[in-house]
């Protein structure tokens, strides 16, 4: 592989993507540290356990938002995100990681599709009315509303999330599914042991299908938790590339900046609404590894990519190629 000279230079050049963002979109310092690192767009998830009408408040939200900083661009499609490229801005493509806002409505998917909503993760953590997720006591699949919310969504031109689905739900999705889908942010679990990292089975099958899996930078998911640096994150990356080659493999941090304790109890709780004890202690802040804490230090993952060996090209794959690609497919453009 050709090695870049400059990978400061080679990630200013680079449409740079996270798949998945969940920070306190209240906190003014997280657009400056998205917009002083140049991330060119994000994933940025707007429902977990919200309802109907909490999303529509939600998206309410946002329409302020892009109104107000002119840093800011909702991205609906791959042209927005190049033209966040051109004018310096951050792309804001609006996604979920629960189906829960269409509640019983199958119709209400086209509403949400035209107000922008391009990510859907069909369950998070529990069984919904799709089906289930991978906290689940049981391994059960798709629902036959799940099976029609799947080809609703593909009609659509929304991208499938499977990040925090169940193992039978997600082979379901995935092969039912007539477009690519992904795993917005996941690590293998045969890297680390942890039950939301996703098999080799649906590893395999979503890159087969032309998928993404974006590495995840959430330090229970690594082996070294809340421990973990920038290298242990790059291993993330180089485990998954081993797994499923260097064209399926993306970032994905799920980063969390500035959310305080009381977000992650209700993060962790059953359907958003009972609040359980949790075996492992966050600290307080939370603690992203050491090296890509915050979005404006994202170019550190090009220069030790490049200290690692990968060639240009490859570089600016997982910076968010490969995202440009699976979003052109699923959305069309």
């Amino acid at each position: 592989m050709t090695q870049p000279q400059q990978p400061q230079s080679l990630y200013d050049r680079s449409v740079v993507i996270d798949a998945l963002n969940i920070s306190n979109w209240n906190s003014p310092s997280v657009y400056d540290s998205l917009h002083n690192g140049g991330v060119t767009a994000i994933n940025a998830t707007i429902a977990v356990w919200e309802n109907y009408r909490e999303c529509m408040d939600n998206l309410v939200g946002w329409m302020h938002r892009f109104e107000r900083d002119d840093r800011l661009l909702q991205a609906k499609s791959v042209r927005d995100i190049l033209s966040a490229k051109e004018e310096g801005k951050v792309g804001v493509v609006l996604g979920w990681q629960n189906a829960s806002p269409i509640e019983n409505d199958l119709n209400r998917l086209a509403m949400f599709y035209a107000l922008g909503v391009r990510v859907i993760q069909l369950t998070y953590n529990e069984r919904n009315l799709l089906g289930n997720g991978c906290y689940e006591r049981s391994d059960d699949g798709l629902s036959n509303f799940g099976v029609d919310a799947v080809k609703e969504i593909n009609r659509l031109g929304i991208l499938i999330d499977l990040s925090h689905v169940g193992d039978r739900t997600t082979l379901e999705a995935a092969d039912l599914s007539e477009h690519p889908v992904a795993a917005t942010h996941a690590n293998a679990r045969g890297f680390f042991g942890h039950v939301r990292n996703k098999t080799d089975d649906a590893l395999k099958l979503i890159a087969e299908k032309g998928g993404v899996i974006g590495a995840n930078a959430f330090p229970p998911f690594m082996p070294n938790g809340f421990q973990s640096t920038l290298d242990d994150y790059i291993d993330a990356i180089d485990d998954l590339v081993e797994r499923v080659g260097i064209d399926h493999v993306g970032i994905g941090t799920d980063f969390t900046q500035d959310q305080p304790k009381a977000f992650f109890d209700w993060l962790f709780s059953q359907q958003g609404t009972k609040l359980q004890n949790r075996p492992v202690r966050y600290p307080d802040p939370l603690i992203h590894p050491e090296g890509i804490e915050t979005p404006d230090k994202f170019s550190n993952i090009a220069v030790r990519l490049s200290q690692r060996g990968y060639g240009n090209d490859d570089i600016t794959k997982v910076l968010g190629g490969n995202w440009l690609r699976l979003f052109s497919q699923v959305w069309g453009g």
